[in-house]
């Protein structure tokens, strides 16, 4: 029995492989085989992914697996606007936008400015006292997080 899933895994990663290869701007965030036969896919892309993006996905899988020989159910779909964000290309594709950024030591709030594979850059404003009399003043502040670092990204939503 875990011959025949191993086998089945097998073929489901190389459909989707064939399947992404196909698709240069859609790229996986998580896949999962199942003991019982579950398919899980999740896909993000450097332009979103919609509803079209999944089925043909969902297809290429699907249609190249033969119910008769192997019952088995399958999810395509996207990350999600609040999934965090877990590769280098997902923070490439969201420069501009706010994102909340966790470290082993801060939480930091600000706009992603900039994206490599080894770094993102963040910019935000606060609210500092003055060096010199009382009051307070507002301050540019810029930051190069190391990605190795970043334990938890998400992009904040406005409403």
């Amino acid at each position: 029995m875990l011959n025949g899933w191993l086998m089945f895994k097998e073929k489901v990663t190389g459909l989707l492989q064939e399947a992404l290869e196909q698709r240069k701007d859609l790229f996986l965030i998580d896949f999962s085989v199942g003991a019982d036969n579950r398919i899980k896919v999740v896909l993000d892309g450097d332009k979103g992914v919609n509803l079209k993006d999944c089925m043909d996905v969902s297809r290429a899988i699907e249609h190249n697996l033969d119910r008769e020989e192997e019952d088995f159910s399958l999810e395509v779909t996207s990350a999600g606007a609040t999934a965090p964000l877990v590769l280098p290309r997902q923070y490439q594709k969201n420069v501009g936008r706010k994102l909340e950024v966790k470290t082993l030591t801060d939480t930091i709030e600000g706009n992603l400015t900039a994206s490599s594979e080894e770094s993102i850059t963040l910019e935000w404003k606060a609210r500092e006292p003055k060096p010199v009399g009382k009051g307070k003043h507002t301050v540019q502040k810029k930051q190069e997080i190391a990605i190795s670092d970043i334990k938890e990204a998400k992009v904040v939503l406005k409403f």
